[in-house]
């Protein structure tokens, strides 16, 4: 599962971004809104939030500027109907604080103004994301929703990175939270090992 990418710009336009990582070009697909936020070509140390979307016929990757948009991208390909296309060309028209006040308003004409989104997906869009922003720690800053405080001993980093994971496969975000509570006892502190704790929990009901 690769969720994080850190290299050098060789290519990037306003949908697409080739990042050089130890010699090896890596093809994402971007919002606008990430693409004006990154660097220049041939900027190094570039760091860019992933997430990889597995396919029959391909394997996809998509970056993203910052762990709230990409977020976003995961609650919106998680709706009936929505693709990673689509839900790019959401994110390129909005940035992630705009969208989660639309949401709150609850501003369908300003949602279906984006190419692709017809009035019924905008009312199916308001009323899945209705609700989860203040769930998803990733997100709960720019709904005004205070975050959960991390405990001391954890890593904020690779608490996020689990719950990325967790939401690629499936779960909600209240799932993947929930799955992480008392990891700290477990002895699990590596990503493999914390995504593994949180399966366990998950399969077992917790």
């Amino acid at each position: 599962m690769i969720v994080q990418l850190t290299g050098t710009i060789v290519e990037l336009t306003p949908s697409l971004l080739v990042l050089d990582v130890g010699g090896v070009g890596y093809e994402l697909g971007i919002s606008s809104t990430t693409a004006q936020d990154l660097p220049g070509l041939g900027a190094a140390d570039v760091r860019v939030y992933v997430r990889m979307v597995l396919r029959q016929d391909a394997i996809s990757l998509y970056g993203f500027s910052s762990r709230q948009e990409r977020s976003l991208f995961d609650h919106l390909t998680a709706i009936t109907g929505v693709g990673p296309k689509l839900a790019l060309a959401v994110l390129s028209s909005y940035s992630p604080s705009q969208l989660v006040e639309i949401v709150a308003a609850e501003d369908a004409m300003r949602l279906s103004s984006v190419s692709g989104v017809g009035k019924k997906t905008a009312g199916r869009m308001l009323l899945e994301l209705k609700g989860t922003f203040a769930k998803d720690i990733e997100l709960a800053t720019l709904a005004g929703t205070p975050v959960p405080a991390v405990p001391e001993s954890a890593d904020a980093g690779i608490e996020a990175d689990v719950i990325a994971a967790l939401l690629s496969m499936g779960f909600t975000p209240q799932e993947a939270q929930l799955a992480l509570e008392g990891h700290e006892e477990s002895g699990a502190s590596s990503l493999q090992e914390l995504v593994g704790y949180a399966l366990r929990r998950l399969g077992s009901g917790a």
